[in-house]
């Protein structure tokens, strides 16, 4: 499954420098004017994830395919985006078709930056909110109360429908309510933006670095990731290493960009497993909870219909040893079934008939 993230926030708080940071290349327009961005960027970049190489070694693969997520750049959106200001329905039905929302917040110092004030990243962040929210309202009010007799499921659906509008009435966005699973699949045809998972972004400058920990303590209502945009974009020309020393020269131990693509991945709730030959070593992302029959549909359709069984050996033990050949002959092989569910860093042979 690919992955989408969408990122989203107020005009010029560097929205587009972090999504060419992120895919370590210029694309993006970075020009510090609204609406620079219109039509939104997109790219692709892979997940960190230390344990595909030693797996590719182990089986002694020639090439390693990592798990991959898109991020979406969207233009800035505004007080009134939900009445259609600064071209606001245009962009909120970019934000509609993402999986998850990634909300960057200013809070660095830039006198070429047009947006009017100093950095207030509570109110910023409210701004958006409130937009999303009242989007929301509005596709819900649109909604028409079935007439006559009406069947569980519909009852079901409206008495969704009038919970989400009372969530929403307070302010409340549907991802973070009491709505079930249940409720929430019943309303995903309706492309809500506020039942997306939302992760927040702090787009801080290189000098505050030294306070970092004060800036968490004082903004932890928001549970942001912090990330100086533009210095890891001026870091794109170096290699991984090179990033790495010059992070740990500025005390920072990991990038911040890497962070933000572990907990987007972990915002979703999904975890990898791994199929691995000497041809190819190949990461594979999948909901918690999915099933080894299900798993195997992610490979290939062929796999799922004809689905026998599965070899299963978490990573850890797979890497100590020289691939499939030594974990056989050792007998450190479990075989499962079809509802098996699948956990996260195991390494998968599915065994199947076409």
């Amino acid at each position: 499954m690919l992955l989408s993230c969408g990122i989203v926030g107020l005009p010029n708080v560097g929205k587009s420098t972090l999504f060419n940071a992120l895919l370590s290349r210029q694309i993006a327009d970075t020009s510090p004017y609204p609406f620079c961005t219109i039509e939104p960027n997109v790219g692709i970049v892979e997940i960190p994830d230390t344990r595909i190489n030693q797996i590719a070694e182990a089986e002694n693969s020639k090439i390693t395919a990592p798990a991959i997520i898109k991020f979406v750049d969207i233009a800035g959106l505004v007080k009134n985006a939900h009445q259609g200001e600064g071209l606001g329905n245009q962009f909120l039905a970019h934000i509609r078709e993402v999986e998850t929302i990634i909300h960057v917040i200013r809070l660095f110092k830039n006198d070429l930056v047009t947006t009017l004030g100093d950095a207030e990243p509570t109110e910023d962040y409210k701004t958006i909110q409130t937009e999303l929210i009242l989007a929301d309202l509005g596709t819900l009010d649109k909604q028409k109360e079935p007439k006559g007799e009406l069947t569980k499921e519909l009852k079901l659906w409206w008495q969704t429908i009038i919970a989400a509008k009372e969530i929403l009435d307070k302010g409340i966005a549907l991802d973070n309510s009491e709505l079930t699973a249940e409720q929430k699949k019943l309303l995903k045809p309706l492309c809500l933006l506020t039942i997306k998972p939302e992760l927040k972004v702090l787009n801080i400058d290189e000098s505050q670095y030294d306070n970092l920990e004060n800036i968490h303590k004082d903004l932890s209502h928001l549970d942001a990731v912090a990330v100086c945009a533009k210095l890891e974009s001026e870091l794109i020309d170096l290699d991984q290493s090179e990033r790495g020393e010059y992070l740990l020269e500025l005390g920072i131990k990991k990038s911040g960009l890497e962070e933000l693509i572990i907990k987007a991945f972990k915002t979703l709730d999904l975890i990898t497993f791994y199929t691995a030959n000497d041809n190819e070593t190949h990461s594979w992302t999948i909901n918690k909870g999915t099933v080894a029959r299900a798993a195997a549909g992610e490979v290939h359709s062929d796999m799922e219909k004809g689905f026998i069984k599965a070899a299963v050996c978490p990573a850890e033990t797979f890497t100590q040893h020289k691939g499939w050949k030594d974990i056989y002959n050792l007998g450190l092989t479990k075989f499962e079934g079809s509802e098996y569910q699948v956990q996260d860093g195991d390494v998968l042979e599915f065994k199947f008939k076409v």
